[in-house]
């Protein structure tokens, strides 16, 4: 199909420009102003309406194999190409978990089956995600990302430098949740104000900035390239700053609700509760000087859909996740750009170039580059409601908030998958 798209506010080399772009044979064919209507098969007039690169999230969960009841593959990459995203990686708690070639195999049948967008699995560091023996990581690392063990921490210092050493060897990454076990307590929100007013039971900061400190040592001592998920507290963007000055091979991420809400926000429902936890004020103004000074290198949703039943249950009881793909950019759009927080290259940068240039997915907007897009509408503005969304997850902390910028369509290969024009 070849796709004529005019007059567009395009972001191409780094900066924004008032153009037309052509699409064929799922490649960028030309970026300039006044392209002829002709010989198209399908002209939209984008009225400018902002055209960005497709926007890439390296750490979603999508549920399937084993927990369809709260998601699938199909679901979840359909919300993504309606949040704008074209190229997303999935993390393995899963059931069976992606340690050896044939657990895989589910997952990625099941991905060239349904998969709106382009979808890259991870496959786990340990197997069964136990942290007591390595995964098949020579047999598996061809078809995945990276190794993860996302929702656990790698608690064995030795097992954690193994599979660094053989990361190493099979150039990947290791992208590393990291929690201390022994410091949680039955902690279940940040050990913080709201938890000392509300008397609930907190999660302290050390059991994630312990295991990023340990990590780094052992990324120094075997050159594996170290990939930390979600950072949530201060001492976690000065450690990784630390380590980057060092040359430390390291990256970071974190999420829009640690970039845009604090503890005293939280409300007694399960759509406040993720893990981790929102931390304090002090915390998201590091993770903002982060996204900033460049310490942190991507923004993540960790997209983590459950059944509205786990969702339920209060801040005690709720199971850990909320979902992020469907209400990312707008969040982020109003909450940094909008108040002159972060600019919107800044945003592109974030959720588009350095995963892409990190994780070697993706694409820019540039002539004989696959066309992997996503059109906005930046001046309306609405409130999100979640009933609305295609995710089978609902619970987001942000439902009711009103935001600016609206997905108008998603191309992803030079298809469109999603289109609201």
């Amino acid at each position: 199909m070849k796709i004529l798209l005019k007059n567009a506010i395009i972001f191409t080399n780094n900066k924004f420009e008032k153009s037309d772009l052509s699409i064929t044979n799922q490649t960028i064919t030309n970026i300039s102003s006044n392209i002829e209507p002709t010989e198209f098969d399908v002209v939209y007039n984008l009225n400018n309406m902002y055209l960005l690169p497709g926007f890439i999230d390296v750490h979603t969960h999508l549920r399937e194999p084993g927990f369809i009841y709260k998601e699938t593959i199909a679901t979840g990459s359909m919300a993504g190409a309606k949040g704008g995203y074209t190229s997303i990686c999935a993390m393995p708690n899963l059931n069976p978990t992606p340690d050896s070639i044939e657990n895989l195999q589910i997952e990625l049948d099941a991905i060239k089956k349904d998969a709106k967008i382009n979808v890259y699995p991870y496959g786990t560091i340990t197997k069964g995600q136990k942290g007591e023996e390595l995964a098949n990581l020579d047999e598996i690392a061809n078809y995945v990302i990276a190794f993860s063990d996302d929702g656990h921490g790698v608690q064995s210092e030795e097992m954690m430098l193994n599979a660094m050493q053989k990361s190493k060897k099979l150039n990947k990454m290791i992208v590393a949740h990291c929690e201390d076990n022994s410091l949680l307590n039955g902690g279940y929100i940040h050990d913080g104000e709201y938890a000392k007013l509300h008397n609930h039971k907190g999660i302290c900061s050390e059991s994630e900035w312990g295991p990023i400190k340990r990590d780094i040592e052992l990324s120094k001592k075997t050159g594996c390239h170290y990939h930390v998920c979600h950072i949530s507290t201060k001492e976690s963007v000065k450690l990784i700053r630390q380590a980057k000055k060092e040359g430390v091979n390291i990256t970071c991420e974190t999420g829009p609700h640690y970039l845009t809400l604090n503890d005293m926000n939280l409300k007694e429902e399960g759509r406040f509760k993720m893990n981790p936890p929102i931390r304090s004020e002090e915390d998201r103004q590091a993770l903002i000087q982060g996204i900033k000074d460049g310490t942190i290198d991507m923004i993540i949703t960790d997209h983590a859909p459950h059944s509205a039943e786990e969702k339920s249950k209060g801040l005690q009881g709720s199971a850990m996740g909320i979902v992020g793909l469907e209400v990312a950019f707008p969040v982020l759009y109003t909450k940094l750009v909008k108040t002159s927080v972060i600019t919107l290259e800044k945003l592109i940068q974030l959720m588009n170039t350095n995963p892409r240039n990190i994780f070697k997915i993706g694409t820019e907007i540039k002539i004989g580059e696959k066309a992997d897009l996503t059109v906005y509408d930046l001046n309306e503005n609405y409130n999100i409601n979640s009933s609305e969304f295609v995710s089978m997850g609902k619970a987001t902390p942000f439902d009711g908030d009103e935001v600016f910028g609206k997905c108008k369509m998603t191309i992803c290969g030079g298809n469109i998958v999603f289109s609201d024009l």
